[in-house]
């Protein structure tokens, strides 16, 4: 049996926790076979339950009381703050359930497991000494891989390790640490609170050249993270999320990937990057060189470069990575692809910028004025959203699911929302972003996005707006001047509206009722009249 499959919970450190049971309990655990069992779990009331490998196995019929409870915890060490207690020099972990009262009526004991071979999957990664971030659900394996982390730099390559261990789940319980984290050395903390000023504790009094923190959770423990890889010291520790997106997402530990704020762009910025004008960026270089999602024991997900991979996030992009499985004792290793379809175009913002050659006729926004559009309401209200369109008598209906939309309307400051770009990019929905959940924010983008002349005859809009439509493609196709026949004030608006996605130039020529738009190709000497601000104040009030 190789290293890799060997588990390192020896037959006595699992007696040691069977031994902690009530006597009729003892007998039905010794029954199982010790490498599935994950924990055993007595709640008051109910029968004691041991939760293995893909099964659950009830130990007895009766009811867990007071008294068994009561004689585990006198087998183990003092319960502390955070409702957790050990076995001396073993990985076991008791955490206890307490009432409003403070008393305890449930607990759970988990087989701690120091796996050796574990990191095999990581072990190029571990002596790069570049900062490891390890992201996962619970019970994925987080801390037994930490674990092994320890022990590889501080047995393998010889480095001078200090594991912070809050809850003494790295190291075990008592004052020696247990043989799985090799030579490191290990610092306790007295209560959770203090994890980071044991941090910074840890390299200003013991000079290590790499420390272990598992779950960090709090900002002042990302703030100790980033004090700690500022000073040239490995960081290798574990946090709460399960994947590099929730991270992104938590205000509290968004720091270890750089962070996030918001930015505003010039619009010339904007039409470079083909954006929004206010969107996220990330704040500062991360904390993590290096995150790793564990997808199970067996395969993770792999992030080498955190700032690439997060600004991709950000942008809405896939953000890949290296897939790493352990198949037969060897690893496999997949490139996760990062090439996506271009965002879909956006009010005022096409994809890509116009081209004077080979350029298709101008597509119709997908759902509007063709048919009934299906809108989605993200982050706003959905009833006033269905009012503002009754109103408005659009032909569009409000649908629950994002993945059905042919549009959707956010608040402009969760319109860079990761899932609703990936789910946008994937359906090519289009995004209105509003600045405020109000009906009025909502009807004036709606009627932009829907070409919308209220008090207009039907047929005189859908007249307009074939116009416009053909004298796009000439423009675009041909780079020629083309001028558009008279309309009255609500309709050149509309018009207006519809050339300005593809960044052409529209001007007013002309007197009532002889007043129409001419359309000028980009880079086109725009002959301005002398009456074009008279024109601007006349559109604002068309549409008033």
């Amino acid at each position: 049996m190789s290293p890799r499959d060997a588990i390192a919970v020896p037959d006595d450190d699992f007696r040691l926790l069977v031994g902690t049971l009530p006597e009729p309990l003892q007998a039905a655990v010794r029954e199982l076979p010790p490498g599935e069992v994950l924990e055993v779990v007595m709640d008051l009331g109910r029968s004691p339950e041991a939760r293995l490998t893909g099964r659950v196995v009830r130990l007895s019929e009766s009811a867990v009381t007071r008294k068994d409870l009561e004689h585990v915890l006198a087998q183990v060490g003092t319960v502390s703050e955070d409702n957790r207690a050990g076995i001396e020099r073993t990985l076991h972990r008791v955490s206890a359930i307490r009432n409003r009262q403070g008393k305890v009526v449930g607990l759970t004991l988990r087989v701690g497991r120091a796996i050796y071979g574990t990191i095999d999957m990581l072990k190029d990664l571990i002596g790069t000494g570049l900062n490891i971030l390890l992201l996962g659900r619970p019970g994925v394996g987080k801390t037994t891989k930490l674990r092994e982390v320890a022990r590889v730099l501080a047995d393998d390559l010889g480095k001078r390790v200090m594991v912070v261990d809050t809850s003494n789940e790295i190291g075990g319980d008592g004052d020696i640490p247990h043989p799985g984290i090799g030579g490191a050395r290990r610092m306790q903390v007295s209560r959770p609170d203090r994890q980071h000023d044991v941090m910074i504790e840890a390299v200003e009094n013991h000079m290590p050249e790499a420390i272990i923190v598992d779950e960090i959770g709090t900002s002042a423990e990302a703030s100790a993270a980033r004090t700690i890889a500022e000073r040239g010291v490995q960081l290798v520790a574990t946090a709460h999320g399960n994947t590099l997106e929730n991270l992104v997402l938590n205000p509290t530990l968004s720091d270890l990937v750089g962070g996030v704020h918001t930015v505003t762009l010039s619009d010339e910025e904007a039409r470079r990057r083909h954006t929004q004008k206010t969107i996220n960026e990330r704040r500062a270089p991360p904390t993590f060189d290096v995150v790793v999602e564990m997808v199970s024991r067996d395969e993770v997900l792999v992030h080498r470069d955190t700032a690439q991979s997060v600004d991709r996030l950000l942008a809405g992009e896939n953000v890949g990575g290296e897939r790493r499985q352990l198949v037969g004792g060897q690893v496999e290793v997949k490139e996760e692809p990062q090439a996506v379809a271009p965002l879909p175009a956006r009010p005022g913002r096409p994809t890509e910028p116009p081209s004077r050659e080979g350029v298709a006729a101008p597509r119709r926004e997908p759902g509007l004025r063709q048919g009934t559009a299906r809108v989605y309401a993200h982050a706003t209200s959905r009833d006033l959203l269905e009012r503002v369109l009754r109103d408005l008598g659009a032909d569009a209906r409000v649908v629950g699911r994002l993945e059905n939309a042919d549009v959707i309307i956010t608040l402009r400051s969760r319109a860079n929302d990761p899932k609703l770009r990936k789910v946008s990019e994937k359906s090519g929905a289009r995004v209105l972003a509003i600045k405020r959940n109000s009906s009025s924010e909502m009807r004036r983008v709606l009627r932009d996005a829907f070409l919308l002349a209220e008090g207009m005859d039907e047929d005189l809009v859908r007249e307009a707006v074939l116009e416009a439509e053909h004298a796009i493609q000439r423009v675009l196709s041909e780079s020629v001047v083309v001028p558009l026949a008279p309309r009255p004030p609500r309709l050149r608006k509309l018009q207006h509206r519809l050339v300005s996605r593809y960044h052409l130039e529209t001007v007013s020529h002309g007197s009532e009722p002889q007043r129409h738009l001419v359309i000028y190709p980009l880079g086109a000497l725009v002959d301005l009249p002398r009456d074009r601000e008279v024109e601007g104040a006349e559109g604002a009030e068309g549409l008033a």
